[in-house]
């Protein structure tokens, strides 16, 4: 009996726990990817997955990298966005590089997009990413 019971608690939990995040989808995502674009839990965080400079109607990542970043940042809002979330909300962001050498070049376009004070951010060289990207974005955001 006590296995029982301590079955049908577990279930519970695990039920409830599931019931407090929701997928946040911006309209056009393309079905059938093996993540969620963001998860907001009902604490009123939001998690932005990986964001890339693919644009939105092609696909492609330009061969400009500033155009790159503000598309990666631009993807990054439609979250935002679709979450009832600004960049003013961002408390954290991990910048994923292909070459160091880009840090100041996503500097001076990241520094368009996030208000003061600024979230707390990690920047990583990576040695490669998704296709041909040279930069990938995940942020936190709370309310």
């Amino acid at each position: 009996m006590r296995i029982l019971l301590c079955a049908l608690l577990l279930t519970a939990g695990s039920t409830a726990l599931l019931a407090q995040k929701k997928a946040v989808t911006p309209p056009g995502t393309p079905a059938g990817r093996p993540f969620s674009p963001g998860i907001l839990t009902s604490d009123g965080t939001l998690y932005v997955a990986g964001q890339t400079g693919s644009d939105s109607k092609t696909g492609k990542i330009p061969d400009n990298f500033e155009e790159e970043v503000k598309n990666t940042l631009e993807n990054v809002g439609k979250i935002l966005k679709t979450a009832g979330y600004d960049f003013k909300d961002a408390v954290s962001v991990q910048v994923y590089l292909t070459d160091m050498e880009l840090f100041g070049r996503m500097n001076t376009v990241y520094m368009t997009y996030f208000p003061e004070p600024r979230p707390v951010r990690t920047t990583v060289g990576v040695a490669k990413l998704v296709g041909t990207a040279k930069i990938e974005i995940t942020v936190t955001a709370k309310k």
